[in-house]
């Protein structure tokens, strides 16, 4: 099982992203989380294999999320975002992948 979290700030986002991965008998869904400080505690508690992450969140951005990840805890992250301009800079943070929104199956 790939033990996996969604953040992100929109509701419906979240949703799809959800609806999207339930559909595979390998990915267990931990929590959903639309901010990234309650993100960043059940990282840190969850340990999970696997964050799909938005970028820009109110209160603290995908990337400051990470940048306060001790190695031990950082899992695979795939940023979700509307914002092409970010994939550089997720990749130069080690992002498995980068998905524009809307996400499609």
């Amino acid at each position: 099982m790939i033990r996996t979290l969604i953040v992100d700030d929109e509701l419906l986002a979240l949703d799809l992203m959800q609806s999207l991965l339930s559909v595979h008998d390998d990915v267990d869904i931990l929590g959903i989380y639309r901010s990234g400080r309650k993100a960043l505690d059940a990282i840190r508690s969850l340990t999970p294999d696997l964050v799909f992450l938005d970028i820009q969140m109110p209160g603290m951005s995908g990337f400051e999320l990470i940048s306060k990840l001790q190695p031990e805890y950082l899992p695979a992250v795939v940023f979700a975002t509307a914002f092409d301009s970010f994939a550089v800079d997720a990749f130069r943070v080690h992002a498995l992948d980068y998905l524009l929104k809307p996400i499609r199956p």
